[in-house]
């Protein structure tokens, strides 16, 4: 006898649902608004994201009101949190890192239990928390983040060691300091647990994560690369779905073990140097701006400010010692025999804001607490937000002008990438190193490279258009690139995809005004219009040019004057230049639109045909001399002129 089988969809309350839709817009919305606002006054997006989550949430406004998302919530937590960690892996300068590994290891091991048995020492005497959740708050704390230190350490504009142990440290703690948190829970669920037990839960949570992490890794990039063809927001979204698949099958064998998974996951991928890696994290960076953006303000808006004022001078004085006694203790432990100076530990100390990582799980475990009938649960997230607020509020807004103070400010222009490696490129570097400053150079001509290594100029030999050459070159600390091949529309490619990649301080090209120039690009066009590069390689190979430096001082309108006319006439190249009056005081590739201004200094080739005889030639390489009346007066500086005939006579 057949039955029939009626099934009847269940509609959510119309009211609840548009609540929920309602809640989930105007989080979208307030997340992005508030990102847009701290990028335009340059502070850390997460400052407002706190605000505008408390304004809008349950103890504010009430726009937002995440108890409508119920167990929903845990479940966008979990995802989100594991795509922001494996980006975060992904996103780590694996070359830096080996110059840190010491003290990074040191970090997050021995700083980690330094930071746990501070934190709860500190938690439970100032705050006045049972020793129980003065230890689980301690344990919550003990990440920072990358969301929050990536962005402070690029405003501070500090060197790369410093940025590879601080960003090594915020992605690997937040894993590590995730399943530490949930192993303390469990002992405060349990209360029985031994200390062996309690080291062997959280190895086997983390051996566990990394072992699905590493394998699923290598298993995704061998995926990557036997489908090579396939367009890249299909191979972006299939990454997403093999992250969060190897994250549920890590939390099926281990709960909270998936942390780790993802940050190994993206570790691997990073390393497997795929020829569209850097697009990849493109979209990455994208995805997890709107997922933090986003996620920050539901956890921020579910916070209640009473909570908060509860805790008193207590929970204020709690987050200060951690901030200035324990972080610094651990700093000092953890890098005692490093090679980093008290200036770089002291900023290291410093740069310890927590972010999304304590927030999330934090606001899990208040939820779980309470569920248990354990009380604490609200005091612990109102304490774990605190010390988000005053860690991000006090570090992330002093950061820069620290890093100024202790003399570790560098400067975002701190040299450049030439693609081509010609005679006039080379001449070019040389310059830039006997004046202190980073350059390397690309070229897919191998005997062109070994010329550039000739002169100590680090050269790769590559396409242009190779992302992992530009990255090996150093393009992502140097901050600047030059595309100076001989075909100028091959230049404005290089320099466009350079821009969308790696997003460098200052991108020049040599190119004509007959090229295709993108609208509003940001691409600036070197030496002047119609530079002829080919010939004027012809002539230092010939050496057929004489090296020089104006001075713009006095009558130096009329010395433009004199220049300019050079300039057209095609036998004058302004090739660098330096601007005494600014701060950075770097020589510099002279734009073709560059408004000159006095004092500045203008080392520029001039075309001396050996037809000519000496006499005929304007006196441009001689001494501090009086010229008369359409002639170029020049004040040399001999340093740049002897190395400068030396490379001319050597350049071929």
């Amino acid at each position: 006898m057949r039955r029939n089988v009626k099934l009847v969809f269940m509609p959510m309350p119309v009211n609840e649902s548009s609540a929920i839709t309602s809640t989930i817009i105007c989080a979208i919305a307030s997340g992005i608004g508030a990102r847009v606002i701290a990028n335009l006054l340059r502070v850390p997006s997460i400052v407002f994201l706190l605000i505008f989550g408390l304004v809008l949430g349950t103890s504010g406004l009430g726009l937002v009101q995440p108890r409508l998302l119920s167990v929903g919530l845990e479940t966008i937590v979990s995802l989100s949190v594991a795509l922001i960690l494996f980006e975060g892996g992904m996103s780590l300068r694996l070359r830096e890192l080996g110059k840190v590994s010491v003290s990074l290891r040191n970090l997050v091991t021995i700083g980690t239990v330094i930071t746990l048995i501070g934190g709860g020492l500190t938690a439970h005497w100032l705050a006045e928390f049972p020793w129980a959740i003065a230890f689980l708050y301690a344990a919550l704390v003990v990440v920072t983040g990358p969301i929050v230190i990536n962005p402070i350490v690029a405003e501070s504009g500090v060197d790369g060691r410093i940025a590879a142990v601080l960003e090594g440290e915020g992605v690997f703690i937040d894993a590590i300091g995730a399943v530490l948190a949930v192993v303390v829970l469990d002992v405060v669920l349990s209360l029985n647990a031994t200390a062996f037990e309690v080291v062997q839960d959280l190895v086997v949570r983390l051996g566990t994560g990394a072992a699905i992490g590493v394998g699923g890794g290598l298993l995704l990039v061998r995926l990557l690369k036997a489908t090579p063809n396939l367009p890249l927001d299909t191979r972006s979204v299939m990454v997403v779905g093999a992250v969060l698949a190897l994250f549920g099958w890590a939390q099926s064998w281990q709960s909270e073990s998936g942390l780790m998974t993802a940050v190994l996951a993206g570790i691997v991928l990073r390393s497997a140097e795929l020829p569209d890696q850097r697009l990849l994290l493109a979209f990455y960076n994208q995805l997890t701006t709107l997922i933090v953006s986003v996620l920050f303000v539901l956890l921020a808006a579910s916070l209640s400010v009473q909570s908060v004022f509860a805790l008193g001078w207590g929970g204020v004085l709690t987050v200060l010692v951690l901030m200035l006694v324990v972080r610094p203790l651990s700093v000092l432990v953890c890098t005692w025999n490093s090679s980093f100076t008290w200036q770089q530990k002291a900023f290291i100390a410093w740069c310890a804001p927590r972010g999304i990582i304590a927030a999330s799980v934090a606001s899990l475990f208040a939820i779980l607490l309470t569920e248990r009938g354990i009380t604490g649960g609200d005091a612990i997230k109102a304490l774990v937000f605190l010390t988000i607020a005053m860690t991000v509020f006090l570090q992330g807004l002093t950061a820069k002008a620290l890093a100024q103070w202790l003399g570790l400010r560098q400067s975002r222009n701190q040299g450049l990438v030439i693609v081509g490696s010609n005679a006039v490129g080379i001449l070019v570097a040389r310059l830039l190193q006997e004046n202190n400053q980073k350059v390397a150079m690309v070229d897919n001509s191998a005997e062109a490279c070994r010329q550039a290594s000739s002169f100590a100029i680090p050269a790769f030999v590559s396409n242009g258009l190779d992302s992992q050459a530009l990255a090996q070159a150093g393009l992502d600390s140097l901050g600047s690139l030059l595309a100076l091949t001989i075909n100028t529309e091959l230049n404005l490619v290089i320099a466009q995809r350079a821009m969308e990649e790696f997003r460098p301080f200052q991108v020049f090209a040599v190119y004509s005004r007959d090229n295709a120039v993108p609208k509003n690009s940001a691409i600036t066009q070197a030496f002047g219009d119609r530079i002829m590069l080919k010939t004027w390689n012809q002539y230092v190979s010939q050496r057929e040019v004489q090296i020089g430096m104006l001075q713009l001082e006095g009558e130096w309108q009329r010395q433009l004057e004199r220049m300019n006319l050079l300039l057209t006439t095609g036998a004058l190249l302004p090739l660098l230049y330096e601007r005494p009056q600014q701060e950075e005081n770097h020589l510099q590739v002279v734009p073709a639109d560059i408004e000159w201004q006095e004092g500045d200094r203008i080392i520029y080739l001039l075309h001396t045909p050996r037809i000519l005889p000496q006499g005929d030639l304007p006196p441009l390489l001689t001494g501090e001399i009086e010229i008369p009346e359409g002639q170029l007066a020049v004040k040399p500086q001999q340093d740049y002129l002897t190395m400068a005939r030396e490379i001319l006579k050597k350049v071929r």
